[in-house]
């Protein structure tokens, strides 16, 4: 599962990781593959929100899972994906599927939890299945969620602000930024520090400092970034990006996840708000072309629905 709009990163990074596998949009945002080689380089994918092993079955209707064959088939599938983490990371099993509540889904379930040794979660779970029609052909498909949680869920956020930007989008906007080790990159209007992590993890840069006028918000992004183990690496500054303490020419790159006036602001706010951000961000970039990345929101720019 991706989201919209970073399709094409996607398929980049899905083929580097893959050596080459062949993927397929079969849908909005999703992809399917077929895929031979180690699972655990899935685990690293940063542009996907999801990804799942699927086992197709031809038989007419979800009872006949029940028979000893398909369960065995059902269980060695998910044992590819427990062996992908340590023993003890999986103690919930949650089955997604219409009608999972009847009495074939739930006897269903329950003896993959008992075989399994794990309990049945009640909304969700470390281990999550879906049960669905097949997409192509008949019978029936099972997809094994291959982490106990999102891939989208990173692993260094333990300070949450509502509305931040999730991880595949902003690692897209660090791809976009360019990245070259003797970067200046700034991130204003930095919020939790989602833009300014992930731009470190796709490797080192000269300067890294990430700057919003919320104190509350710099205190979240510096737990994160201790939970990344990115303190070393960069610097949180409290500035108003529309007069950032910075000469001319200084930056190398930028990005930025501004405020859409729903949060944080308002939509006749941003009327203002956004040209002074760009006014002042020009004159830091170091070159002509100097990378600038950001998600905007259209009613800044022409009073339409706020929209990235």
């Amino acid at each position: 599962m991706v989201a919209d709009g970073l399709q094409p990163l996607a398929q980049t990074e899905i083929r580097r990781l893959t050596q080459g596998a062949r993927v397929q949009e079969v849908g909005p945002g999703v992809f399917a593959m077929r895929y031979q080689g180690d699972l655990r380089v899935l685990l690293e994918l940063r542009t996907v929100a999801s990804a799942a092993l699927v086992r197709h079955f031809a038989v007419p209707r979800p009872k006949a899972l029940l028979g000893d064959e398909h369960l065995r088939a059902a269980l060695a599938s998910i044992g590819q994906v427990l062996k992908l983490h340590k023993p003890g990371t999986f103690k919930t099993l949650y089955l997604s599927a219409a009608g999972a509540d009847s009495p074939v889904l739930t006897r269903l379930k329950h003896e993959y939890a008992t075989r399994l040794g794990l309990s049945v979660g009640e909304e969700d779970g470390d281990l999550l299945l879906r049960l669905r029609r097949a997409v192509e052909g008949d019978g029936w498909e099972l997809l094994v969620r291959i982490a106990p949680r999102p891939l989208a869920t990173r692993s260094w956020r333990v300070c949450n602000l509502e509305g931040a930007l999730n991880g595949p989008v902003a690692y897209a906007l660090a791809l976009l930024s360019g990245g070259k080790p003797n970067d200046v990159f700034l991130n204003i209007a930095c919020g939790s520090g989602s833009i300014l992590i992930e731009r470190l993890l796709t490797g080192p840069a000269r300067r890294a400092i990430g700057c919003d006028t919320s104190f509350a918000a710099l205190g979240c992004a510096k737990a994160n970034v201790e939970a990344a183990g990115l303190s070393d690496h960069c610097e949180l500054q409290q500035w108003d990006a529309t007069a950032l303490p910075l000469s001319d020419r200084s930056v190398s790159a930028l990005a930025a996840d501004l405020p859409f006036g729903h949060l944080v602001g308002s939509h006749s706010e941003n009327l203002t708000l956004y040209p002074a951000l760009l006014a002042e961000a020009a004159p830091g970039a170091a070159r002509a072309g100097a990378p600038v990345c950001g998600t905007l929101a259209r009613s800044a720019l022409d009073g339409a629905p706020a929209d990235r």
